[in-house]
C-alpha cells in the first residue's frame, strides 16, 4: 500500500470543495505512481487512497465497505493473518466480497469495534468510518511501521493522512513551526511521536488507535513493550521458542501476489531474515545490497557470503558521493526534518530493489529487540559512574564541564559522566547535546523554547516504565519507543515508499516482541557481547564469519564527503543569509564547527548534516508556503 488520508468535516459553514480538496490530499502522496486511487464521501467524512497492489490484485480497490456499507475503510500496510482472520469472521456471520486483507478489517471492525486491532498481525494505519454512530476510528500498528499524521482545524475538522505534505494540502491546516519539536530534532536527528514540526499536528504514536466523534479527539493505547520479568526458563527453552518465532515472523510474511525479495546489508539480522525465506520459498531469493567505495563502511563482502550461501538471485550497487544529489529528494519525502544520512544508501537500494519486485524483508528491528547496538556497551563500561557521590556530580563535575571551553580536554567526557544513567544515554545518542545547545542555541530562539526539556523528561519516564529494573531493558524499551520509530521504521518506509516498495519487517512480529521481551537481559547481552542469545539461535544458518565480525552500522562516509564532494554546498547552505535569518543557530559557533571538521580537528558530520537537512526541509515546506501562500500541487515540481 502506499497511502491513505482524508477528513471529517467540523463546520458546515466552512465553504471550499471537498472533492478538489481530496484530490490534491490523495494525489500528492506516493507520487511515482500507485496502481490506483480511490476516494469516498459519505455523512460528513471523505477517505481516500493511493494503492500499490501487493494482495488481491483486481479485487482490492479501496475504499471497502461492510455488508450494508456503513462501515468503510481506507488502509496503508498488509495484514498477514487475513486468511485465518477472513474463516473466523465468516463463520460469525460475515459475508466477504473480495480476497484482499483490507476487507479483512472492516469486518474485524464490525465484530470487534476498536478491540479489532488485538485481532490483526501485520503493519498498518488505517482509517475507519461507522456512518451508523458518526465516529471515525484511526489505528496504527504496534511498532510503528506505518505513519499516520493527524489534526483538528481551528474550525474543527478532523484531518489526516500517511503524510504530513497530505495534510498540508487540507486549506484548513496552518503551518506554523513548532519549536519544542524543533530543538527534539536537535537532540535526537528526528521529530518523535506524537510531535510534529508543525504545531497543532500530531503523530498518532503506535500501538495507539484514534476515535474522533462530535468534534472530540480521544487517542487510547492498545498495545506496548512489555519488559515484564518472566518465569525462569533454561537457556535452552529460549533458543527452541526464540527459532520457532523467527521462522514463523518471516514464514507469514512471504504472502504476495506479486514478486518479493530482501534487503541483504551483511549482518546477522539480515542474514538471519534471508536464510530463513530460502526455507520457504521455492526459488531463488532475490537479494538486494549497497556498498561503498571507502573500506570501511563497505559490507559487500559479508553479503556476498550470505548470498552465495543461500544460493540467491543477488544484486548490488556501489554507492558514490554524486548520490548526494538526491538529498534534495530525502527533504521532501521524509515530510519533516529527518538527519539519518544513512537514508541515502536505503533510497538506492530501495531502487535497486524495485527494479526487480514489489515487495522486499528487511532486517530492521534486531539491534533495539536484541541489544545490537555498540552503544549498550558503552554505556555498560560507564555504569560504575552511578556509584560517584551525588554532590560531586552535581556540585563539581556538572558545573566544571558546564565551564570549559569548546574544544577543551575531557569537557563532554565529564559531563557525560556526572549525569543519571537515563540522561547519560541520551547524552551519549544525542546530535547535540545539552551542554553543546548553549553555544548552538542564537538567544532569541534560546529565550522562545518554553520547554527544552522535553526529550529527557520523555526518556526518564519510558526508563521508569520497566518493570524489570535491569538498565539494559530500560535502554531497549527507549530505543523502541523513540529511536526505532522515529528514525529507523521512518526511514525504511519512506524511502522504500518513495519509489514504490513496500519493506516488510520480520524482526518486528508483535507475537516474537512478546517472548522477546521477557527474556532476561542477561542472555541478550552478557558481558560486553552483544545479541548472545540470537546468535545462538541462528549460528546453524548464519555463515560463522558474520556471525562474529565486529558491529558495523548501516551508515555512509559521511564525514569525507563533508569534506569534499559536499563540502561548498553545504558551507554555502549553512552560510546563506536566508538560513541565518531563521534564528535558529548561532552564527559564530556554526562556524567553529565548520572550520574544525574541515580541518580534521573534530568529527561534526553528524550536527552539519542534521543543520543541513534542516535547512533542505526549510526551503521545501515552508517558504515555498511563505511565497504562494497554500501551496498548490501543481506548482510543486516534484523530483523525477
Amino acid at each position: 500500500m502506499c497511502g491513505i488520508t482524508g477528513f471529517v468535516e467540523g463546520c458546515a459553514s466552512v465553504k471550499y470543495e471537498g472533492a478538489v480538496v481530496l484530490d490534491r490530499m490523495c494525489r500528492i502522496i506516493a507520487h511515482r505512481g500507485p496502481d490506483d486511487q480511490g476516494v469516498m464521501f459519505r455523512g460528513g467524512a471523505a477517505l481516500g487512497m493511493r494503492r500499490l497492489s501487493i494482495i488481491d490484485l483486481a479485487g482490492g480497490h479501496q475504499p471497502i465497505s461492510g455488508e450494508d456499507g456503513s462501515v468503510s475503510v481506507v488502509f496503508n500496510g498488509e495484514i498477514y493473518n487475513f486468511r485465518e482472520l477472513q474463516t473466523l469472521l465468516e463463520s460469525q456471520g460475515h459475508r466477504f466480497q473480495t480476497h484482499s486483507d483490507t476487507e479483512a478489517i472492516v469486518h474485524a471492525y464490525e465484530e470487534y469495534g476498536p478491540q479489532c486491532v488485538k485481532h490483526l498481525r501485520g503493519m498498518f494505519a488505517f482509517a475507519i468510518w461507522d456512518d451508523r454512530t458518526r465516529k471515525l476510528f484511526v489505528a496504527r500498528d504496534r511498532a510503528g511501521k506505518k505513519p499516520l499524521y493527524y489534526t483538528v482545524t481551528p474550525h474543527g475538522t478532523f484531518v489526516f493522512g500517511s503524510e504530513l505534505k497530505s495534510v498540508l494540502q487540507h486549506p484548513g491546516v496552518n503551518r506554523e513551526i513548532n519549536l519544542e519539536a524543533l530543538d527534539s530534532y536537535f537532540t535526537l536527528g528526528y521529530v518523535p511521536d506524537p510531535l510534529c514540526i508543525f504545531q497543532n499536528i500530531y503523530k498518532l504514536p503506535p500501538g495507539h488507535y484514534l476515535t474522533f466523534a462530535k468534534g472530540r479527539v480521544s487517542v487510547d493505547q492498545y498495545w506496548d513493550f512489555n519488559f515484564e520479568p518472566g518465569e525462569s526458563r533454561w537457556e535452552q527453552d529460549y533458543l527452541a521458542g526464540l527459532r520457532e518465532l523467527l521462522d514463523e515472523s518471516v514464514r507469514v510474511r512471504l504472502v504476495s501476489d506479486v514478486p518479493l525479495g530482501a534487503f541483504l546489508s551483511g549482518g546477522v539480522d539480515s542474514s538471519t531474515v534471508v536464510g530463513l525465506m530460502t526455507r520457504h520459498m521455492d526459488q531463488p531469493v532475490k537479494t538486494f545490497s549497497i556498498g561503498f567505495h571507502e573500506d570501511s563502511y563497505n559490507e559487500l563482502k559479508y553479503a556476498r557470503l550470505t548470498a552465495k550461501k543461500f544460493s540467491t538471485d543477488h544484486h548490488e550497487f556501489l554507492v558514490t558521493p554524486e548520490i548526494c544529489d538526491v538529498v534534495d529528494e530525502l527533504a521532501w519525502h521524509f515530510d519533516e526534518p529527518f538527519a539519518d544520512s544513512s537514508a541515502i544508501p536505503t533510497y538506492m537500494v530501495s531502487k535497486l530493489a524495485r527494479e526487480h519486485v514489489k515487495v522486499v524483508l528487511s532486517g530492521d528491528g534486531g539491534d533495539e529487540l536484541f541489544a545490537g547496538y555498540t552503544r549498550y556497551t558503552i554505556e555498560r563500561n560507564r555504569r560504575n559512574y552511578a556509584l560517584l557521590p551525588r554532590f560531586l556530580k552535581e556540585r563539581v563535575m556538572q558545573p566544571l564541564s558546564a565551564t570549559l571551553p569548546h574544544g577543551a580536554f575531557g569537557r563532554n567526557y565529564i559531563h557525560n559522566v556526572a549525569l543519571d544513567p537515563v540522561d547519560r544515554y541520551l547524552d551519549s545518542v544525542s546530535v547535540f547535546t545539552g551542554l553543546n545547545k548553549r553555544l548552538l542555541y542564537a538567544a532569541d530562539f534560546k529565550g522562545q523554547l518554553s520547554n527544552n526539556h522535553y526529550v529527557a523528561a520523555m526518556f526518564r519516564r519510558y526508563g521508569a516504565k520497566v518493570k524489570t529494573n535491569d538498565p539494559l531493558d530500560q535502554l531497549l524499551y527507549i530505543d523502541s519507543k523513540t529511536y526505532l520509530p522515529g528514525d529507523i521504521l521512518t526511514k525504511v518506509d519512506r524511502m522504500s515508499m518513495a519509489l514504490s516498495l513496500e519493506a516488510r519487517v520480520p524482526l518486528l512480529d508483535h507475537k516474537l516482541i512478546d517472548f522477546v521481551t521477557r527474556i532476561p537481559a542477561s542472555m541478550k547481552m552478557s558481558g560486553l557481547e552483544t545479541k548472545y542469545l540470537f546468535k545462538r539461535a541462528v549460528q546453524d544458518l548464519v555463515p560463522e564469519e558474520i556471525l562474529n565480525r565486529p558491529k558495523q552500522g548501516f551508515g555512509v562516509p559521511i564525514q569525507e564527503w563533508i569534506n569534499q564532494q559536499l563540502r561548498e554546498r553545504i558551507r554555502d547552505t549553512l552560510g546563506d543569509q536566508r538560513t541565518q535569518q531563521r534564528g535558529y543557530v548561532e552564527p559564530h559557533y556554526l562556524n567553529v564547527l565548520l572550520d574544525e571538521h574541515q580541518r580534521g580537528r573534530r568529527d561534526h558530520s553528524t550536527g552539519l548534516w542534521a543543520l543541513f537537512m534542516l535547512e533542505l526541509w526549510h526551503r521545501t515546506f515552508v517558504d515555498q508556503s511563505v511565497t504562494t501562500g497554500q501551496r498548490s500541487l501543481d506548482a510543486v515540481v516534484l523530483p523525477s
